[in-house]
């Protein structure tokens, strides 16, 4: 544990030097500021016919795309960057156990990633404040902590992905293709011409962390079409999406370490 203290210290330390932590911090703050002009000009009755439309609007459908790219950018070359600059080289061969690298730098990502999340949050419950009083509803703090779940599960996604490549282009390239492009075609290919359930995929878990805002929750539903033909809409419910992202989270994370461990610098 005080390996793990050391690296998780100056792992931190050093993201709040890098340009890496500035530059997404300067879109999570575009993303807010965006939405609150355009929200505070066009009124849209999306936003602003109650309280928790507004927070499923603006948080609910926002928070997945600022978890992934906190994700890319601080745990896409976490592990790659050790082999690409040659920096292993310096923290290898000293007497600390690579699980303990391998931690710390996890937590120290998934703090960074944190707080840009938690700066999102602040900035949504700051609008919210000021169009609907202090109310705010209990769903968005559980949606908030679903988010967090899900941050926990994307980053041991992208430090699979960083303990496999020895390329930081290469890692954060194919997260970044996974999670905008791949999972999303692939949700829609199963869902919609297949008609099963994508309870494989991650970002279909992710999806609790809107679906909480929304009363009714959504519930799979099937709209009959012409001859046999049927489209089937599925919502993943709170305990499948839990299981999905604690599933990923376990299986990715401990593939990476393993990974990790056994990768040689050469």
């Amino acid at each position: 544990m005080a390996q793990v203290r050391t690296i998780f210290k100056y792992e931190f330390r050093n993201y709040f030097r890098a340009r890496r932590f500035y530059v997404l911090l300067a879109i999570d703050l575009l993303i807010s500021a965006l939405l609150t002009t355009v929200v505070g000009y066009y009124r849209p009755s999306i936003f602003l016919s109650s309280n928790l439309t507004f927070y499923s609007g603006w948080w609910g459908q926002f928070v997945t795309f600022v978890i992934i790219l906190a994700g890319v950018f601080f745990g896409g070359d976490a592990i790659s960057g050790e082999f690409q600059n040659k920096t292993g080289y310096f923290i290898i061969p000293n007497p600390i156990r690579r699980s303990s690298i391998y931690v710390g730098k996890w937590m120290a990502a998934y703090a960074a990633s944190a707080i840009t999340v938690g700066l999102f949050a602040l900035g949504a419950v700051i609008n919210g404040v000021f169009y609907f009083g202090a109310s705010v509803p209990s769903q968005l703090w559980v949606s908030i902590l679903f988010a967090l779940l899900y941050l926990a599960a994307v980053m041991g996604f992208t430090f699979f992905f960083s303990s496999l490549f020895k390329t930081s282009s290469i890692s954060i390239l194919v997260t970044v293709i996974l999670f905008l492009f791949v999972f999303s075609l692939v949700q829609t290919l199963v869902a919609t011409l297949v008609g099963i359930e994508p309870w494989f995929i991650l970002t279909y878990g992710g999806e609790i962390v809107g679906n909480i805002l929304q009363v009714p929750y959504p519930v799979t539903n099937t709209i009959p079409g012409p001859g046999r033909f049927s489209l089937t809409t599925f919502a993943v419910s709170v305990p499948v999406g839990l299981a999905i992202i604690s599933i990923y989270f376990f299986l990715t994370a401990a593939a990476g370490l393993f990974l990790f461990e056994r990768k040689e610098f050469t």
